[in-house]
């Protein structure tokens, strides 16, 4: 069972391999404002395609505002390489190989597949803010493929959160 994680507390670890070699550590991540973690349904969704197009174009905007950004998925090397390749992801790390049990760690709603071009198992989209103290800032996870963020739209908020020292919300726990 899925769980509920609450801002401005520690992040779950994340500890994956990437494509092209390397791994990536939330751990050991230093950004300037936040590590931006985006997990997408895998190489069979066509609005992740979409989606992780939209990041590679903001990919740029989002490092100079001090961001470091990692996409993941339950994929396996192969599939990830592939999306990589196809999908021509650039510069944007993607991390590959997420399990079940990490996927849960992280709130992710898990779909099985009811086609057959789907993963027998696969995480809905999800985007976090973390911290460089590995505190959760900002969370977003959706159980449909469609509803994300808006990456422009969520860049456009990074000066006014930064400048306002503007808490995490949604803290409070009753």
């Amino acid at each position: 069972m899925s769980h509920k994680l609450t801002p401005d507390t520690q992040a779950p670890d994340l500890k994956l391999p990437l494509v092209g070699g390397g791994t990536f550590d939330l751990a050991a991540e230093s950004p300037e404002n936040f590590t931006m973690v985006v997990f997408y349904r895998g190489h069979h969704c066509p609005v992740c395609k979409n989606y992780l197009g939209g990041l590679v174009e903001a990919l740029k905007d989002y490092e100079t505002a001090g961001f470091s950004v990692v996409a993941v998925s339950m994929n396996d090397e192969a599939l990830a390489q592939q999306s990589v390749n196809e999908w021509e992801l650039g510069d944007l790390r993607v991390a590959h190989s997420l399990t079940m049990d990490q996927a849960k760690d992280w709130g992710l709603w898990i779909s099985k597949a009811f086609k057959d071009v789907e993963a027998d198992f696969f995480t809905e989209p999800g985007l976090f803010w973390i911290r460089p103290d590995g505190k959760l800032y900002l969370a977003d996870i959706s159980n449909m493929p469609w509803a994300r963020p808006d990456l422009k739209m969520l860049l456009s908020k990074v000066a006014y959160a930064l400048e306002n020292n503007y808490p995490a919300r949604g803290t409070y726990a009753a």
